[in-house]
């Protein structure tokens, strides 16, 4: 009796990590790994928004740092992986 109980604890305790990485863990991976492709694709005059909401034009683009033109004669170094949206691709 002991022995079964045991075998239902480790089954049932195996369902939830198998729940909790479909439902957690996959889609978090997902999004990083989109986010990274999007960071990746990155080129001169795609307008952006960092995660701090602050709107620009990317102007030049380095190892891991690019330069984001805010307004005329405004423009800031910022790291690639705090650029949280595009929107809008540069000719489009």
């Amino acid at each position: 009796m002991g022995q079964s109980m045991n075998m239902t604890f480790i089954l049932q305790f195996a369902l939830i990590i198998v729940v909790f990485y479909f439902l957690l863990f996959r889609p978090q991976k997902k999004a990083q790994d989109a986010h990274k492709k999007m960071v990746a694709g990155l080129k001169k005059n795609d307008e952006v928004i960092t995660s701090g909401g602050i709107h620009g034009t990317i102007m030049n683009i380095k190892d891991h740092t690019l330069i984001l033109k805010l307004d005329d004669n405004v423009k800031v170094e910022i790291q690639k992986s705090h650029i949280s949206t595009m929107k809008r691709k540069a000719g489009e």
